[in-house]
């Protein structure tokens, strides 16, 4: 990849050489393939989400609960053909679905893998998983390819996208991003188990002190999609050992989040997810310390 546009960042670098902005070089990198049973219960099941976390980020928040992987420099090297045999695996060990964990900066050769194991038998939905800093045109790559988008819509605020993520556009970006993922998949179809089959489901983590914002998020979900629109609120906001600033040395509080669902549900929002508040313990989040 002589020069990388794919995403919103831009920087132009040449992978084949060294790592872009992102930390991904031209390769996919691979940190962890694993049955996860802590996402939202219509992705994990009984069985486990099979999880593919790839290596690197270019969104990059300083509260990552994924930080140990964040900068590209962990995991082993796939090609298109070993990713395309990691999805078969995931899917003979039972899992109800093939789960793209930050796949952004990879998402060329992400198609090509999908394109060979749909050809090689792989038939469980396939789940983006996303930050929701993506570009439009980037996605379009994916089109027919994915079954289920599950990005975040984190900030409104040019502020806190800043100061959390480095990226004030980020409400800009996140909102065309995610209104192309919902016109490739519509909204959230559930199959016979209540699994996930096809559709968007948009995830927002609350974060200490910035319930009003969580609220204009929410403003801007209901301005551009069907009140029908699956939304999962999340509590599980954990403190990383390397975040110390406030706001976000702490978790967030019961009132900080009670105020936000009253606020979704005052708008009309209505296919709520709501997370117990002892979500928010570093139990629930993977470790990238053992094999993959």
């Amino acid at each position: 990849m002589a020069s990388c546009y794919l995403c919103p960042r831009a920087c132009g670098a040449d992978r084949s050489a060294g790592p872009g902005l992102c930390g991904a070089q031209e390769r996919p990198r691979v940190a962890k393939l694993m049955l996860h049973h802590w996402e939202e219960p219509f992705i994990s099941g009984t069985r486990g989400s099979g999880a593919v976390f790839f290596s690197g980020c270019n969104l990059g928040c300083v509260y990552c609960q994924n930080h140990e992987i964040r900068d590209g420099g962990a995991g082993e090297w796939y090609d298109a053909d070993a990713l395309s045999g990691a999805f078969l695996a995931l899917q003979q060990s039972g899992a109800h679905n093939i789960n793209l964990v930050t796949a952004a900066p990879y998402v060329p050769t992400v198609a090509e893998s999908l394109n060979k194991a749909k050809a090689a038998g792989l038939s469980i939905p396939v789940v983006y998983n996303s930050s929701g800093y993506e570009l439009v045109e980037t996605l379009r790559q994916l089109d027919g390819l994915v079954d289920v988008y599950l990005p975040d819509w984190k900030y409104v605020s040019p502020l806190l996208a800043k100061k959390f993520s480095n990226a004030p556009d980020y409400a800009e970006v996140a909102s065309s991003a995610i209104a192309e993922m919902f016109r490739q998949v519509g909204e959230l179809q559930l199959d016979e188990d209540g699994l996930a089959a096809r559709g968007l489901a948009i995830r927002h983590l609350i974060l200490p002190g910035c319930a009003d914002d969580s609220r204009r998020v929410l403003d801007e979900i209901v301005t551009r999609f069907p009140l029908s629109i699956q939304v999962s609120l999340m509590s599980q906001y954990t403190p990383q050992p390397n975040v110390t600033e406030f706001p976000l040395h702490r978790k967030i509080t019961a009132r900080e989040y009670d105020r936000v669902i009253s606020y979704a549900l005052s708008l009309g929002l209505y296919n709520i997810l709501i997370q117990q508040m002892d979500a928010a313990q570093a139990k629930f989040t993977p470790q990238f310390t053992d094999k993959i």
